[in-house]
């Protein structure tokens, strides 16, 4: 029941965090966005410090891994001269959430699948690649291995169907989602709610993926 309890508390910590960043963000207030951007991504990491299970423990701490480089990535993208290496915690990232996938129950491959996502990353890069100029090649193997990475996410659901497993397929569509957005707002056409629709997708990522370690990791991922 503490555990509950506690992940509750996490869980919601977290929203009213990414709630108030949204806010922040969208009333300009640069000072205070700064100040809650980064902290939602710590709150939500947070529920893993909690966990007392010892189920899947390398699976757990490539996660944590993974997600200090998207700390690293929501940090540096909060000044545009720091894109690039945004764009490049967050690939760590992206190959470190691939990485625990595939060490949880293997590397996945399903034809469909594969089909689907790299169709959408594949027109993804033409429509934007009129307007990527000087970042054209980092944006392709960004695309590349956040592709990859949905694709393994997926293939653990299409295996098993556990409620953590949907966790994880719902919040690699989520991740792809969030970053095609920031690729529309930066490269294409800005939009008034772009922080709106870009952080609570991504927040709403990662906070699944932390739920569904915990789930793993404590061994309750029943159906």
């Amino acid at each position: 029941m503490k555990s509950v309890k506690t992940q509750f508390a996490v869980n919601l910590l977290s929203i009213v965090s990414a709630c108030a960043a949204i806010y922040f963000d969208f009333t300009d207030n640069s000072i205070l966005y700064t100040f809650f951007k980064p902290l939602t991504t710590i709150l939500i990491m947070s529920l893993l410090l909690f966990v007392k299970g010892t189920h899947a423990l390398k699976f757990k701490n490539i996660i944590i891994a993974a997600l200090i480089f998207c700390l690293l990535g929501d940090i540096f993208l909060l000044w545009d001269d720091y894109f690039v290496l945004g764009l490049a915690s967050f690939l760590i990232g992206h190959l470190l959430f691939a990485t625990g996938f595939i060490k949880l129950r293997g590397f996945h491959f399903n034809w469909v699948s594969f089909i689907i996502f790299f169709a959408i990353g594949a027109a993804l890069l033409v429509w934007l690649k009129p307007d990527l100029e000087e970042f054209e090649l980092p944006v392709t193997i960004y695309v590349l291995v956040i592709t990859f990475m949905a694709w393994q996410g997926i293939g653990l659901f299409l295996e098993d169907q556990k409620i953590a497993y949907v966790f994880i397929a719902l919040a690699v569509v989520l991740f792809m989602f969030s970053d095609a957005m920031i690729a529309v707002d930066k490269f294409k056409s800005p939009f008034k709610l772009s922080g709106l629709v870009i952080l609570s997708s991504y927040w709403g990522s990662i906070l699944l993926i932390v739920n569904a370690t915990y789930l793993i990791t404590t061994k309750k991922i029943s159906s």
